[in-house]
């Protein structure tokens, strides 16, 4: 690469990902008039992995459409019916039209794959073709899935969850709070964590042609070297806008964040780097107390 081409490339980096880190997400300020992330997300929340504090809510308890966020309670699901990973299954018409209005899949009819790698597809890439071939490889059939995510929801005590289908396409509604907490509690699944903190896998059907798929992780923020990002899913649908669950290592804490009904494609990792940036400052603070400012409550450092 000559210095001419170099400097073109570091210009363009620059332009696209500003400050926040995240391609093309800053377009708002850091902090509100009261020293508060600028959160844009309808609902969010934030919470303290490991001593379950809330350190920013907003709207949290706001039902909600989650879309694809919701395949975390798909894969608790599975993983708990007893998904055996180095089985194989079949993509089928069925799959192919029950995932038709979603994104584009790669999962070609006709082809097979270990369950391991749909499982993947589903975390990785949300490629809704793989929730529905695995309800078919632990025995059952879509709706029979939808039970048991259900039952995961009921488990877990969340009482205003209500999921629809595996894919998250069609309804499927929690609350920042509630889906935080089954966030938290599918990474207490040492596999579907690891999935879900993958940046690329490759898988390769089991069929005689030998498909191989790359599959890049839908979640932006894992791509960037200036967070470190434990794990994430993303989601997208028209009723529920965009949606992000994330987990994040930011100085001293391991936490969460929930960011439902982001107008923007790139405005909930924007509201990531500004949640980000905040707990930096907050961390270094000897003391905190809560502060209530119209829908959001917040910890702030002691004296503020």
């Amino acid at each position: 690469m000559t210095s001419r081409t170099r400097s073109l490339a570091l210009l363009a980096a620059a332009l696209v990902f500003g400050s926040s880190g995240v391609a093309g997400a800053q377009a708002f300020p850091d902090t509100t008039s009261e020293g508060l992330p600028n959160i844009q997300s309808y609902s969010a929340i934030i919470v303290d992995l490991d001593s379950g504090d809330v350190l920013y809510e907003k709207d949290a308890d706001e039902v909600r459409y989650v879309a694809s966020t919701s395949k975390i309670f798909t894969a608790m699901a599975l993983r708990r019916a007893g998904l055996e990973l180095d089985e194989i299954t079949e993509i089928t018409g069925y799959d192919q039209t029950y995932a038709a209005r979603g994104a584009r899949s790669r999962l070609r009819v006709g082809r097979s794959f270990r369950n391991r790698d749909l499982l993947e597809a589903l975390l990785v890439a949300s490629d809704n073709r793989a929730a529905t071939a695995l309800a078919r490889a632990i025995g059952t059939d879509t709706d029979e899935l939808v039970g048991k995510m259900n039952d995961v929801a009921a488990g877990l005590g969340l009482e205003h969850t209500e999921l629809t289908d595996p894919s998250g396409l069609n309804g499927n509604a929690s609350t920042a709070r509630e889906l935080a907490a089954a966030f938290q509690a599918s990474m207490s699944d040492p596999l579907i964590a690891e999935i879900m903190g993958t940046e690329t896998t490759e898988v390769r059907s089991r069929d005689e042609r030998g498909l191989e798929i790359s599959y890049r992780n839908t979640n932006r923020a894992l791509h960037s070297d200036r967070y470190e990002v434990i794990a994430g899913k993303t989601g997208y649908t028209s009723p529920a806008l965009y949606c992000l669950a994330i987990a994040a290592e930011i100085g001293s804490r391991r936490v969460a964040m929930v960011f439902l009904g982001s107008y923007g494609r790139l405005t909930r990792y924007g509201d990531f780097s500004r949640a980000e940036k905040w707990l930096r400052e907050l961390s270094s603070a000897e003391s905190t107390h809560t502060v209530h400012v119209g829908d959001v409550k917040a910890q702030v450092p002691a004296g503020e």
